[in-house]
């Protein structure tokens, strides 16, 4: 029987990251211009960040731009793949990486509004235009694009909160369950031309407002005893481009062995 290589060299192809400027994303970039990719760096506000990252890409030997737009106005998301494969002629994987957190109220602290008793149905649905909806129209109009590879890429980036819920951080957790659910439901759509894959991180990198106690607090719930880092997911995220020929709707945690606990 012939053995099928369903490994996808990178050199020369395109990736648009979404939030691509800062974080995660940033290390998600560099992991994909390292491998080989010509890259789209979306951003919202971060303008001399994704510019700076862009330049970064370049010594490379990679071509990158920086597309700008916010996620929550329905306007942008046809014009973020349009100008992407405007600029960079084609394109081949997705990582639907830009997401909204209500980081004023961390995991142990104090309630946040965002809670049954502080439902805000603008606050629900400016999370949700911007982590679920967004995403999803964005594969919709990257689609034909995609699907001319014939090994087109969509990541996902979901969150153990998915499976693991807040309580203080209702819409934000929801948003992503539903987006893991997405991800297996346009697994299925769009097989076998394009494949679709989610990754969960844990603790990757932690909102600069955290305390040195809450982030200690949450580490010793992580049963390998640290948190994670970007470029660890950036590397995940990578593998599931380059090598995952074989999978897709998988939501894979990243997460240090916490969603076991």
């Amino acid at each position: 029987m012939a053995v099928v290589d369903d490994s996808m060299p990178l050199t020369g192809t395109v990736a648009l990251v979404t939030g691509g400027a800062r974080r995660v994303g940033r290390a998600i970039v560099l992991a994909l211009a390292e491998a080989g990719c010509d890259v789209a760096v979306h951003y919202r506000s971060s303008h001399t960040e994704a510019h700076a990252l862009v330049e970064q890409i370049t010594t490379r030997g990679r071509k990158g731009v920086a597309v700008q737009g916010d996620l929550n106005d329905r306007c942008v998301w046809p014009e973020v793949i349009s100008e992407t494969v405007g600029r960079l002629d084609r394109l081949d994987v997705l990582i639907n990486n830009a997401s909204v957190f209500d980081a004023e109220s961390p995991v142990g602290a104090a309630p946040s509004e965002d809670t049954v008793e502080g439902f805000r149905p603008d606050y629900w649905e400016s999370v949700l235009r911007t982590n679920l909806i967004a995403p999803m129209a964005l594969c919709h109009h990257a689609h034909p694009h995609l699907k001319k590879t014939g090994k087109g890429k969509i990541i996902n980036l979901c969150d153990i909160a998915a499976d693991h819920p807040w309580r203080h951080h209702l819409a934000y957790c929801a948003s992503k369950s539903a987006l893991a659910t997405l991800t297996r439901a346009l697994a299925r759509a769009l097989a076998p031309e394009i494949q679709v894959n989610a990754v969960a991180p844990g603790i990757a990198m932690f909102p600069e407002e955290y305390s040195e106690d809450l982030r200690n607090r949450l580490i010793k719930r992580v049963p390998l005893g640290r948190a994670g880092t970007p470029r660890e997911v950036a590397q995940l995220v990578r593998f599931l481009v380059e090598s995952g020929g074989y999978m897709t709707g998988q939501i894979i945690s990243i997460d240090g062995g916490r969603s076991l606990a």
